[in-house]
């Protein structure tokens, strides 16, 4: 698993929030998917977004990194504007900027998203290489080694046919940390997975938690959430319906809908 923190490129400032994320709205067609969505995501923080299918989480994710155009609102990440609105009208960073943040905040995917033809150890080392300008040389080793700490130094040379659903993700987990990331992005990481197959890719997001590694996680893991969260925002019907720490979301929820939430879950 991993537990040895790696150096990153940039020290965070941790008196300024890494991620802000204000008034953001996201429509396909007339459909109104995100209505009005402001949070703030602390540098070191693990951040867990819950709520019922449909609700609008995993949209908010990928509008944090731009895998979709937000339609109104406005996100900065690591002291740049991703994009504002002004006038009715949303206006975004350049090209550089954008890919800069994507770079700097990669995404682990519900279903893995890994290069077919691809070994494990070439998913893993392409980033580095192609977008950071790695030698290969340095790039493999650093790859073997982030294979080691998911536990997957000996499947270095498997493809993904040849793997399973949970040594998939964990080889997704080393593809984003290869990034150098200031943060990472869990779009449910563990719903594909057979259930007992979710304890490993669990224990490996938790180490990343132990590095003190800023992660915004989509996840219907309930307790997970609980045991790891530092913030968790409840998402229903495009808005953020409560905020709070995993206490105050799970032990005394005060909106309606989310003890409604809760109390399906324990059921």
């Amino acid at each position: 698993m991993v537990s040895e923190k790696p150096q990153q490129s940039v020290a965070p400032n941790p008196a300024e929030p890494l991620l802000t994320v204000r008034g953001l709205q996201k429509r396909f067609g007339s459909h109104e998917v995100i209505k009005n969505i402001d949070l703030e995501v602390s540098p070191g923080s693990v951040t867990f977004l819950i709520g019922p299918s449909g609700g609008g989480k995993s949209t908010v994710l990928r509008c944090m990194n731009f895998l979709e155009t937000p339609s109104a609102g406005e996100i900065t990440f690591a002291g740049e504007r991703l994009c504002h609105t002004e006038k009715g009208r949303l206006h975004r960073a350049s090209d550089a900027v954008l890919r800069r943040a994507r770079a700097q905040m990669p995404m682990v995917f519900q279903h893995f998203n890994l290069f077919a033809h691809r070994t494990a150890l070439e998913n893993v080392i392409e980033g580095p290489i192609l977008v950071l300008g790695r030698p290969r040389e340095q790039a493999v080793a650093d790859g073997r080694e982030l294979l080691r700490r998911v536990g997957l130094l000996e499947r270095a040379d498997a493809y993904p046919a040849q793997l399973s659903g949970g040594q998939k993700q964990r080889v997704a987990i080393a593809r984003a940390v290869a990034m150098e990331p200031r943060l990472i992005l869990f779009d449910e990481p563990t719903s594909a997975l057979d259930p007992e197959l979710v304890a490993g890719v669990l224990d490996t997001i938790r180490s990343l938690a132990d590095e003190n590694r800023t992660m915004v996680v989509v996840s219907h893991e309930m307790a997970f959430a609980r045991r790891l969260a530092d913030r968790v925002h409840f998402v229903a019907d495009g808005v953020i319906a409560e905020s709070g720490s995993p206490d105050e979301i799970f032990d005394a929820p005060k909106n309606e809908r989310l003890k409604q939430f809760i109390r399906s879950i324990l059921h």
